[in-house]
């Protein structure tokens, strides 16, 4: 049964994907974006970019690298590009190891990436070295964000409705996942404060009243809550500088939206893009830009988020 729902929700994404757009990278400044708020929009070296992450005063990138959108693929062809200044070059080259990277986290210098139905930990010191594969029981193959908690590494697996935990105390010899807690379709996480969020999205492509953001506000006893009560098919989030407002993406429709924390108050981005964002996922806030992984498209988008605060 779980391998049939995450093969759904593979099909899912690829099918959505292909009827909303031709999977055309721009070709130009001009095609790929319509507003002064659209800062900039990176395609170089991109194929099928699931993931963002901040490095370095810079941007991490996670591509799939595969001729065709899969999340399930095992192909091997994955890699980690580093973006800075205008500037993208390979990080993590294609070395076999990596097939659909998704969600990322940085650690004294460790890499860890979330990969189908695995943990890859890269020592960034000595990334010609092969790097820590840490496997997930069987059936949790749509292993895709990290966060994490002092020594914890929180890893969510969308298509088994599960949250593992892991020590990452010693980042060279990371832990066993365990299993933390039950979400229906965790996807993106973020911790705050104690605090963490969990975007849910529905593993068969079925929207359900059960796929919201979530809470869980005692990392040490584990009770989720609905945070916001809307549903939708949530991937990325991430917060505001002043931890004021939550940024989320959303598949149906392809959008992102600002959440007011206190009031839960959400409002649609006005992204303006010639070619508009058909699959947002992991996105990553940085001062006051949102960076936009558009998955289908082989793109991220960078935008100011000035232009919601006029």
């Amino acid at each position: 049964m779980k391998k049939q729902i995450f093969s759904t929700m593979a099909i899912t994404i690829f099918a959505f994907a292909m009827t909303s757009c031709q999977l055309k990278k721009p070709q130009s400044k001009d095609e790929t974006q319509s507003s002064q708020s659209v800062k900039a929009v990176v395609t170089d070296g991109l194929r099928f970019c699931e993931s963002t992450y901040p490095y370095q005063d810079g941007l991490l990138i996670a591509s799939f690298g595969t001729e065709q959108l899969n999340p399930l693929n095992t192909e091997g062809k994955g890699y980690i590009s580093f973006y800075k200044d205008g500037n993208v070059h390979t990080l993590i080259s294609t070395d076999g190891n990596l097939s659909a990277p998704k969600g990322m986290f940085v650690r004294d210098n460790y890499l860890f990436i979330c990969d189908v139905n695995k943990l890859v930990v890269y020592n960034l010191q000595a990334r010609d070295k092969a790097p820590q594969i840490i496997h997930f029981p069987e059936g949790n193959l749509f292993v895709n964000d990290l966060a994490a908690n002092g020594d914890t590494l929180y890893a969510s697996v969308t298509n088994s409705n599960k949250i593992f935990a892991l020590d990452i105390s010693k980042p060279e010899t990371v832990g066993t996942p365990v299993e933390w807690v039950n979400i229906p379709g965790p996807n993106g996480l973020i911790i705050d404060n104690g605090t963490m969020y969990v975007a849910s999205y529905p593993a068969d492509g079925n929207t359900t009243d059960a796929n919201v953001i979530y809470q869980i506000s005692d990392l040490s006893n584990p009770i989720p809550e609905k945070f916001v009560t809307t549903p939708g098919q949530y991937d990325g989030i991430a917060l505001s500088k002043d931890k004021k407002t939550m940024y989320i993406t959303n598949w149906s429709p392809a959008q992102i939206a600002a959440i007011d924390c206190q009031t839960k108050k959400i409002v649609p981005l006005n992204i303006q893009l010639t070619q508009p964002l058909v699959g947002p996922a992991d996105i990553t806030v940085v001062d006051e830009m949102l960076y936009i992984p558009d998955l289908p498209n082989s793109r991220v988008v960078m935008y100011s988020l000035n232009a919601d605060k006029r």
